[in-house]
């Protein structure tokens, strides 16, 4: 009789497995917005299309991935989880209108989007990249975070075992802005990877101490910034580097794709 009995609640905890399972495919995948509102008309860099094409594919096993350039309204972020900001432009390109820059608006809309729950990720990149870090620090320092002029050039780092999140992972990223951390801000700042002065540069001799990659957690929300946009390009997930060097090894995709579960609260 015990043996029916074990056999009994051995099938039932297992249907019910499988119906927990079905329904957790049959809920809809969060959002995953690419924004290219700060981005000028006609810049090339990291287009959707072009070497972004790869990482926003692989993250649609996971999310349901979408780009426009729209304002970042709480009617455009309405079911938005993530939002995924790249390289925001400084300047005009060609004959086109200036881009636009990070305003008072902007601010209030996206700092109650991550206070709310959602996600901001933003990645800068080299100085002579038509970067802007002015305007958009206005609203990164909600989140007690910052970019600086300051720049290390590229390296293949790897990361410690203890390194929450992405622990024992190479990270290959290709020369960016050091990211500043405000002490004791509420947002809970802190750096995730910090520039290791033992590892020397694979080019240039840029090599400056301080966080490539930093998180805040305000709010219900997170925010992750980040010293480089170039790292999720095709050319970087291939191995392949550009300007001469090419980080070999690296781990690029699965470090994003860890950090993209995180923002989402999706671990």
């Amino acid at each position: 009789m015990n043996s029916r009995i074990h056999r009994a609640v051995r099938v039932l905890s297992l249907s019910l497995c499988f119906v927990a399972l079905a329904a957790r495919a049959a809920e809809p995948k969060p959002v995953f917005l690419y924004s290219r509102y700060f981005n000028a008309a006609g810049e090339e860099r990291y287009l959707p299309d072009g070497n972004y094409k790869d990482v926003l594919g692989r993250l649609g096993k996971d999310f349901d991935v979408r780009v426009h350039d729209k304002p970042l309204t709480a009617q455009t972020l309405s079911g938005v989880k993530v939002v995924l900001i790249a390289n925001p432009s400084d300047k005009a390109v060609g004959g086109n209108p200036p881009p636009h820059h990070v305003d008072a608006r902007d601010v209030a809309a996206l700092a109650k989007f991550v206070e709310g729950g959602g996600a901001l990720i933003v990645m800068g990149n080299q100085e002579n990249h038509n970067l802007e870090v002015e305007d958009m620090n206005t609203l990164l320092r909600q989140f007690g975070l910052a970019f600086t002029n300051l720049y290390t050039d590229a390296k293949l780092l790897p990361l410690p075992g203890t390194n929450p999140i992405i622990g024992g992972l190479r990270w290959g990223y290709y020369t960016g802005n050091q990211v500043l951390i405000e002490k004791d801000h509420a947002a809970k700042p802190r750096s995730l990877v910090t520039n290791d002065l033992k590892i020397k540069p694979a080019k240039g001799d840029r090599d400056v101490a301080g966080s490539l990659l930093a998180i805040a957690e305000p709010g219900r929300g997170r925010v992750i910034v980040v010293t480089d946009a170039g790292w999720l390009s095709d050319w970087a997930f291939d191995d392949k580097g550009v300007g001469g060097v090419a980080l070999k090894g690296q781990q690029n995709w699965e470090i994003f794709h860890r950090l993209a579960r995180w923002a989402a609260q999706a671990e």
